[in-house]
Order: structure tokens, then C-alpha cells, then sequence
């Protein structure tokens, strides 16, 4: 441990912390070291010297590496720390380097720690290095994130929330649809050119098609998935007497008002003179409704619905000049000032973070403490948390990716305004927007990397991303981490990529529109791998390209409910919540130039161990963290990451690993 100052822990012995073997019920005030001795009556070496220069053979002392299954065979956990709350807490809080240095696990040829102050899994390989090649760029005019600016910007994002919600009772008497104002952000960012990297200014057409659609297809009444008969027979009467009332109150032609008068008072009829009919039936008969009063429905709605979206754009066009307005001030109020352009070489480099012209001001202070597993961080009684694990990680991308803060001073205010930044995009209704932000499992990224060259990734965050090298939606807090920007404004040369947008269909449309672009630009080798949903009743315009595209060069399904993904709020959910199965059929498509084809050609051999990958990943939905009573399987390890790439990083022997 580090040095400790002497007001900080007495050496008495009832208050001096001390090391515990449950196996051998035997305590020590130091550290043990492991050296040459014999596992079955001394797993931890606590009877056996220290070997000098026993190299990093086995765990570093020439033994078998261990299975975890083999510990659990012996008890829950060999070692635990003993000492006052203080102490305790004092351990808990060390810094990743430290806590990685005194635990690990070592397991076959892939290496899995567990941390047993935190007890962690690793999902993420941050030693994969990128064959992503771009033109070098100049630095980003986007300003420096600040946690007072991220407070004030959350506020404003929230009040416009709560807004959409009264317009969408007071005007239609619905609910918002659900995920509909998240997916209307992340249509508006597909075409705004304003300044804020959240909420839309500048935006063509002002009406938002993603919004008016969804919100017309919860007019006159939300549709909801039936199960049983009665649902189904209760469902068609409000329909037909939503579709009735809105018509009688609103501006319709005469033509509309008789046709949808006859279609309901038929349906009516039919209902109360059919009771033996089943739930296919009734689903039947209110299709037929919809189609023929839907229609008219939706004429009545149209300008209503016009007047909500627009509404919505406007309020954030001025919420977006209040934001712009207070973060300049602060930067005025710093000295901080407009940087001279930076001289950018022509020339092809590997691909690297994004970078900020404007330097950051200072930051106030983030509190962080820990409950349990969870790291919260507080700015002004706003809280975010994110699990211990996670936050190790983003610490690892602040390592490999910040170069404005060597001494980490800004560290805990950027992460709080990470997370907070996420956390106002998706909401903060239970799992709302955790869907968007779903990202493959494990085993199916490995096999990626492996057989098809994949290092990096089109859509991703510092919280959910398995590379160090991704794109995400905001480079001003992400950048920090190691986010190369948003993907629409991205451009690489070569390389190989995995794509797995949040599934908004403008933005999956724009996406493969940028797809062919630089396909058709580049010579060298370029391959996309792109995972969509396989949404075929209407059938999608941007699965209806891929599936026509020039460059395709495979496709297959995944069918629904086979297969699954790791859940978006997988930084701060429960280890049982980690997966979910996915509802849809998954398609899977390949676009490669020529060269690309030729580097990363998807052969049958490969394309059978990449299903096999998912079956992997099916037997291993349940917990992420091993049970004592089954051995461990390959989903959710890192193959590298903690035993080469954390000991050259923090200088430290590997001879000392628990």
C-alpha cells in the first residue's frame, strides 16, 4: 500500500489493519508475496519465501495458473483486508494501478482479474490497436466541457422534456411515445449544423419526421402488444371510439366524417353480435379499422402534430443561444480566448482522438465516494454513478487518451460530465434509452477482431465501447476518453470497422449514405460490419440500400429471441441485467471495397465461427461475474489487458500479482 501519514493510522494493534487467510485461518500485518511452494496446502504462499528472479513463468512464481473454478472449489475468497472503516475505505480508493497490482487472477491463455475490492468482470480489450488510417486533422472548435455549463445544459434538456409532454396530452390526450424524444435528438443531430453537441439549432426541415411519425402512430390511441383474447376485443372498441370522437371534434371534411362514422358503428356492431370471435379475429378487424379510418385520422391530426414538432425545435433553438451564451461568458470570465488555426500536414496517419483548440478552465471540485461497487460523483447535490469496474476503464481511455491533464485534475469533472451528458440523451426513466445504446457481446467482438481485422467501432461511448479507438455522438466530453467524433464526420482511408448504430432509421439511412461514400473513394482496404435490425414490415430504406449496395459482399439473420445484446446501462446495472434478448432478427451485413474484400474476405469458415460466437454468448447470458459452482467460460474476458498492457503501463512486476 502507500505510504500512509502517521496521523492517519495507528499502530496499535487493534486499530492496525491486517491480512486474513481463510483457508489456513492464519493473519499477517503485511502483504503476503507469493514464491515456489505447494498449492493444495498453501495456495497463497503464505508459508513459502519470496524467489528472486523467478520471471513472469505461471503467475510469476513458475506455479500453474489457477482456474477460478478451482478457488471456488476452496472457498469464496482466500484473502480478505481487516482494519477500521477508514483504512477499509482508504483501500477501496485506490487508484486503478495500485488495486491491479495487489489482485488478480490469472486463467488460461486469457486473462480475467477480479477485483475483490470491487469484484469486477472485464468486457472490454483495450490493448487492440487500431488499423484505422485518416488524413490528419485540425484541432475541434467545440468548447471545453464544464460541469457548471453540463448542469445548466441537463436543466434546460429536462425542461424540454417535460414540455413535449404537455403538448402531446393538451394537443392529442396521448402520452409521448416511448424513446420518441430521444430518437427525435438523435434524427436532428443527423442534419443540425448549430453549436450545441446535444440539442438541435440549425436544423433542415424544421419538422421532424422521426417525431411527427410517432407520435401520428399513437393517434387516436396508443397500440399496445396483445396477449389474450379480451385485450384484443377491449383494445378494438377504444380504437373505433377514439377514431369517432376525434373526428366529430375536429375540422373534417364531410367525406372523411361518413366514412370513419360507417367504419365504426360496423365495428361496434360486428362485436356486439360476435362473441365467440379469437384474438387473431380482433387483431384482424382493427387492422381493417386503421386502414380505412387511419387516413382520414391522420389529416385531422396533421397540422396539430406539424405544430408540436415545431414548437419542441423552436424552445430548443433557445435553449441552445441561453447555453452558448453562459459557457462563453465563463470562458471570457477564464481569459480563455480563440487559438490561432493550427497548421494540419497532408498526410495519411493512424486514427487518434479528437482534440479541442480551446483549452479547458479550471474545473470546480467532484466529490466521489463510493458505495459498495458503485462510484458516485457529486457536483452541487447532482449525483451520477457508475460501477467501480467502468470506472477503472474510463480512467485506462484517460490515460491513453488525454493530453491536456497529466496530473488528472480535471479527471473526476469530466467523467461527471460524461455521464451526466448520457444520462439527460436517454432519459431517466427506468431502462429508457438503454435499447439505443445496446452494444455485442463479447465473444462476437473477439471473433471480429480475430478473423475480420476489426479494431474499431462506428458507434460507441467511453461507457459501452470493447476498443480504445470508437466513434461516439460527443467529442467535446468523449474526446477525452478516446472518442474519434460522431462517424458521420469521420472519414478514414483503410481499416476494418464494426457498426452497430442506435436504431433510428434516419440516422441508419445517413449512415449508409457515408458507408458507400468512402468505399467509392478509397483504393485501399476498407470493410464495414454492420449490425441493423432486421425491420422488413415496411421494410427500412437503409437495410433496403445494403441489402442493393454495390459493395455488398455478404449478409445474413440472426433470428430473434437466438440471440442477445449487452444492455446500455450496462456501466451501472445489475450483473443479471447485463444481457437482454433481442426482440427482432439481427442482420448482419458486409461492405467492402475490393481491397477490403481481399484483406477481410468473409469465407464460410469465418462466417461460421462468427455464429458460433453468438451461441457462445447464449449459454452465458445469465450473471457476468462466475458462480462458485461452474467454471468459467470465455464470455466477457479480456484477453491482454491486465497481463501485459497494465504492468508495462504503471512500471509494475508482475512477479507481484496475487
Amino acid at each position: 500500500l502507500p505510504p500512509r501519514k502517521p496521523e492517519e493510522l495507528s499502530f496499535k494493534r487493534e486499530n492496525r489493519p491486517y491480512w486474513f487467510n481463510r483457508f489456513t485461518n492464519q493473519s499477517m500485518w503485511e502483504m503476503p508475496i507469493l514464491g515456489q511452494h505447494d498449492v493444495i496446502s498453501d495456495p497463497l504462499g503464505l508459508n513459502a519465501a519470496s524467489v528472486e528472479g523467478a520471471g513472469d513463468a505461471g503467475v510469476g512464481n513458475g506455479q500453474r495458473k489457477r482456474r477460478l473454478s478451482e478457488e471456488a472449489a476452496h472457498g469464496d475468497r482466500y484473502l480478505s483486508f481487516h482494519g477500521s472503516k477508514q483504512d477499509h475505505i482508504f483501500f477501496c480508493q485506490l487508484s486503478i494501478e495500485i488495486c491491479c497490482e495487489l489482485i488478480y487472477f490469472f486463467w488460461d491463455m486469457n486473462t480475467e482479474y477480479v477485483c475483490h475490492c470491487c469484484y469486477f468482470r472485464i468486457y472490454w480489450d483495450l490493448d487492440i490497436q487500431t488499423n484505422a488510417v485518416i488524413r490528419e486533422r485540425a484541432p475541434a472548435n467545440h468548447l471545453p466541457p464544464h460541469p457548471e455549463i453540463e448542469l445548466q445544459r441537463a436543466h434546460l434538456t429536462t425542461k424540454l422534456r417535460q414540455h413535449y409532454q404537455e403538448l402531446c396530452y393538451q394537443r392529442e390526450g396521448i402520452e409521448p411515445p416511448p424513446e420518441s424524444f430521444n430518437r427525435w435528438l438523435l434524427e436532428r443531430k443527423v442534419l443540425d449544423k448549430g453549436p450545441d453537441p446535444l440539442l438541435p439549432s440549425d436544423c433542415d426541415p424544421i419538422i421532424s419526421r422521426s417525431m411527427f411519425r410517432e407520435v401520428m402512430n399513437d393517434i387516436p390511441i396508443r397500440l399496445s402488444r396483445i396477449k389474450y383474447k379480451e385485450e384484443a376485443r377491449k383494445l378494438l372498441f377504444k380504437y373505433a371510439e377514439a377514431a369517432k370522437k376525434m373526428i366529430d371534434s375536429r375540422n373534417a371534411t364531410p367525406d372523411s366524417r361518413k366514412v370513419v362514422k360507417w367504419n365504426v358503428e360496423d365495428t361496434i356492431n360486428w362485436l356486439r353480435r360476435d362473441h365467440s370471435a379469437s384474438k387473431e379475429d380482433y387483431m384482424d378487424r382493427l387492422e381493417h379499422l386503421r386502414k380505412q379510418c387511419g387516413p382520414h385520422v391522420t389529416a385531422v391530426a396533421k397540422d396539430s402534430v406539424e405544430g408540436i414538432c415545431t414548437k419542441i425545435y423552436h424552445i430548443s433553438v433557445e435553449y441552445v443561444r441561453r447555453i452558448r451564451q453562459a459557457h462563453q461568458t465563463l470562458l471570457k470570465d477564464c481569459n480563455i480566448t480563440d487559438p490561432e488555426a493550427a497548421e494540419v500536414q497532408d498526410r495519411l496517419v493512424y486514427c487518434y482522438p479528437v482534440r479541442l483548440a480551446l483549452p479547458s478552465p479550471n474545473h470546480p471540485r467532484v466529490e466521489l465516494h463510493f458505495e459498495n461497487d458503485i462510484s458516485c460523483l457529486r457536483y452541487k447535490g447532482e449525483m451520477v454513478k457508475v460501477n467501480r469496474g467502468y470506472f477503472a476503464k474510463l480512467e485506462l481511455l484517460y490515460r491513453y487518451s488525454c493530453i491536456d491533464d497529466p496530473r488528472f485534475e480535471k479527471f473526476l469533472s469530466r467523467i461527471w460530465c460524461l455521464i451526466k451528458r448520457y444520462q439527460v440523451m436517454f432519459g431517466a426513466g427506468v431502462n429508457e434509452g438503454m435499447g439505443l445504446q445496446g452494444a455485442l457481446p463479447v465473444p462476437v467482438f473477439e471473433v471480429l477482431n480475430k478473423q475480420f481485422g476489426v479494431s474499431f467501432e462506428c458507434f460507441a461511448s467511453p461507457l459501452n465501447s470493447y476498443f480504445k479507438q470508437f466513434c461516439s455522438a460527443f467529442p467535446d466530453t468523449d474526446g477525452f476518453f478516446g472518442s474519434r467524433g460522431p462517424f458521420l464526420n469521420f472519414s478514414p482511408a483503410s481499416g476494418s470497422f464494426e457498426a452497430n448504430p442506435p436504431f433510428c432509421e434516419e440516422l441508419m439511412d445517413a449512415m449508409v449514405t457515408h458507408f458507400e461514400e468512402l468505399l467509392e473513394k478509397s483504393s485501399e482496404p476498407l470493410s464495414f460490419i454492420i449490425f441493423v435490425p432486421e425491420w422488413r414490415d415496411p421494410l427500412t430504406p437503409a437495410l433496403n440500400r445494403m441489402e442493393t449496395s454495390a459493395f455488398l459482399r455478404h449478409h445474413m439473420s440472426v433470428p430473434a429471441f437466438e440471440h442477445a445484446y449487452r444492455s446500455g446501462s450496462q456501466y451501472i446495472c445489475k450483473k443479471e441485467e447485463m444481457y437482454y434478448k433481442a426482440v427482432h432478427g439481427t442482420v448482419i451485413i458486409f461492405l467492402q471495397n475490393d481491397a477490403g474484400f481481399t484483406k477481410w474476405e468473409p469465407t464460410p469458415e469465418r462466417i461460421q465461427e462468427l455464429l458460433a460466437a453468438y451461441q457462445v454468448s447464449q449459454r452465458t447470458l445469465g450473471s457476468p461475474v462466475p458462480s462458485s459452482t461452474s467454471s468459467p467460460t470465455k464470455e466477457g474476458l479480456s484477453p491482454k489487458i491486465g497481463l501485459l498492457s497494465l504492468p508495462r503501463l504503471f512500471n509494475i512486476s508482475s512477479t507481484r500479482f496475487l
